[in-house]
């Protein structure tokens, strides 16, 4: 009963040394690119492409046909290093976002209360959104799934 639980240790033991002895020999490797290199041979990028790291695939569609997505977050929402407050009733977390079709990014508080937030974009949307698990047809639909 105990030797395989010994057995799945020990191995687990040796794959842990064993990558550290890889990371080890890693760091040891000089780097054929100084940064300095790497800088002057990286290709020119634009941000807003630089920022958004998921594939074409996993990014929110074009919405062509749907108006937009939405997505709960409770915790404080800091944008620029600034805890994001509704301007009318200062609540400073959970929020509704919005990714609209043309690109912009709502924020709706508890009380119902919509803003337009300019820092951020569907990038931002994109890297902090799991992937769509409903489509409600009407807005009301969509808040009561989300809780609001």
């Amino acid at each position: 009963m105990f030797r395989r639980r010994a057995r799945a240790d020990r191995d687990f033991r040796e794959a842990q040394r064993a990558g550290q002895a890889m990371l080890r020999m890693l760091a040891e490797l000089p780097c054929p690119i100084s940064p300095g290199q790497a800088a002057a041979t990286a290709p020119a990028v634009p941000e807003s492409a630089a920022t958004d790291f998921l594939p074409p695939d996993f990014r929110a569609p074009s919405l062509q046909d749907v108006d937009g997505f939405m997505m709960r977050w409770e915790q404080p929402l800091v944008v620029d290093g600034e805890v994001r407050q509704c301007p009318e009733c200062d609540a400073y977390r959970d929020w509704i976002v919005f990714n609209m079709r043309d690109g912009s990014i709502w924020l709706r508080c508890r009380d119902g209360h919509q803003t337009k937030e300019p820092r951020l974009d569907p990038a931002w949307y994109n890297r902090h959104s799991g992937p769509a698990d409903r489509y409600h047809p009407t807005l009301e639909d969509g808040l009561r799934h989300l809780g609001h």
